[in-house]
């Protein structure tokens, strides 16, 4: 009797494995690599499988998440369609000789994404965190309108909390503040904590919410981005997320490298349209609509030409990956990237490893210690390999490298959220700023330059003397590399 049930038992669960497992790969149609990796997950782990399947492997579904009708009214449609033309027929005029170099690139990231050039921005980059938050507290305090504020993960400890205040103080004497957080990214905090914000007028969303506290079936898809706009004449945009650990002041990681950006000038524009998609998504009541105060107009503040460019999983292609591979396949002369996960799909390693083998400087910096090991030891693996391709990899010694930053020939480079791996590629929210400016190229060179000073040199006869331990690490790692 019980080897009876126990082989209906496990005739039911191959049966349930084998209908979920023929949903997998004619119902959802993913590339072949993940389908592969998870029905190896539902074969090896038939139960658990179905549950991590649920939380983790779901598609979301392709409609239209962030409807915003405003964005009519600001003329970006319009814009967008002047600028492809005036591009397609050579009429466009471009402020800088260097942009128009990239003009391909301008032209995929207007067609593929909607994101306009901008020509008058100034840019200020920041790569330590206490420089960077006193100065987004700096300009909190100067706001005399309104402060849109978006983050990945929002902690409130020390430095969380001085944001609150700051926020709190600016909602009591009349301005409107908006706070968004990631529901994952930030699972410590709910926005009950908000009180004394949401209470002086201040108000506080939160993207995709678990339906319970430890269960949320969009696990996946989460909003990676880090915006601020305040006053429409202000925005932050990179790697930084709010917490004391981007100060440098974790046990585990010390010093947080990172890069972010703060912006004026009419790229603040599609900032600002971005993060009131992304709020009006969020929010059950408090939709934000048009209002001229969030697109004042501008005063020319500088000469960096930019586009900001954003991708998610409601999109049907990969936005900034493909500007990656285009920024990549423009290269002439140098190509640096750093990234905390460098766990390339097939077309970027191509992509990376044409331009090694062709010659091109291909450096490629990754941190030396691991947020994530699964991720670490993937990273680790794709490094080796693109060291048989000629490219040289640095390993950041000096505390933990977060930054998202690829910069080629001192002319073009881009940085923002999204990290080289397939989460960023397909399945979080990402927005990144494509930069056409050979000063501030070069400026994010030269600290990748002083970075190497403070890393070591992986060479693959390094590589090659691994352990038989650190050889199996990347081999699970690499086998489920399709959906880390």
């Amino acid at each position: 009797m019980t080897v009876t049930i126990f082989s209906v038992l496990t005739a039911a669960i191959f049966i349930f494995n084998v209908i979920l497992a023929a949903a997998l790969v004619f119902l959802e149609r993913r590339d072949a690599s993940s389908t592969w990796a998870w029905l190896l997950v539902l074969f090896f782990i038939p139960i658990l499988g179905f549950f991590i399947y649920l939380l983790l492997g779901r598609q979301l579904r392709k409609k239209t998440l962030f409807k915003w009708e405003g964005s009519k009214r600001v003329g970006i449609e319009h814009l967008i369609a002047t600028q492809m033309n005036e591009l397609h027929d050579n009429s466009f005029e471009f402020q800088d000789p260097n942009a128009k170099n990239y003009t391909d690139l301008v032209y995929l990231h207007l067609r593929n994404n909607g994101a306009l050039l901008t020509q008058d921005n100034n840019l200020q980059i920041f790569n330590d965190g206490r420089k960077k938050f006193n100065s987004l507290l700096q300009d909190i305090e100067n706001a005399t309108d309104h402060i849109h504020i978006q983050y990945y993960i929002f902690r409130l400890d020390e430095l969380g909390n001085r944001i609150v205040d700051a926020l709190t103080l600016k909602a009591k004497e009349g301005v409107k503040v908006r706070l968004l957080y990631d529901d994952m990214g930030s699972r410590r905090i709910s926005k009950r904590l908000f009180k004394k914000l949401t209470a002086a007028g201040g108000e506080v969303e939160t993207f995709f919410p678990s339906i319970l506290p430890i269960i949320n079936p969009r696990l996946n898809y989460r909003n990676h981005r880090k915006i601020v706009v305040i006053d429409g004449d202000v925005g932050y945009l990179g790697g930084f997320n709010v917490g004391d650990e981007y100060l440098g002041l974790s046990r585990k990681f010390g010093y947080w490298r990172d890069t972010h950006l703060r912006i004026t000038g009419s790229a603040l524009y599609p900032l600002q349209t971005r993060f009131i998609r992304d709020w009006n998504q969020a929010s059950a009541r408090h939709d934000i609509e048009y209002d001229e105060a969030y697109f004042p107009v501008k005063q020319e503040t500088g000469n960096t030409s930019m586009q900001i460019v954003s991708s998610g999983p409601d999109e049907e292609w990969e936005q900034i990956k493909d500007g990656y591979l285009k920024l990549i396949n423009l290269a002439r002369d140098y190509i640096y990237i750093q990234t905390p996960y460098f766990i390339p799909d097939a077309s970027f390693y191509d992509a990376i490893r044409i331009a090694a083998l062709s010659g091109i400087d291909v450096r490629i910096m990754i941190p030396n210690k691991p947020d994530h090991p699964f991720v670490y030891w993937a990273t680790y693996s794709y490094a080796g390999q693109m060291l048989r391709a000629g490219a040289r990899v640095f390993i950041y010694d000096n505390g933990f490298l977060h930054t998202k930053m690829i910069v080629t020939d001192n002319k073009a480079s881009t940085v923002g959220t999204a990290n080289i791996d397939v989460r960023s590629f397909k399945l979080n929210f990402e927005v990144n700023a494509f930069i056409y400016d050979e000063k501030v190229s070069t400026d994010l060179a030269e600290l990748f330059h002083r970075d190497m000073k403070l890393s070591t040199e992986l060479t693959y006869m390094m590589y090659l003397d691994r352990t038989r331990m650190i050889k199996t690490k990347e081999s699970i790692a690499r086998l489920l590399a399709p959906i880390l």
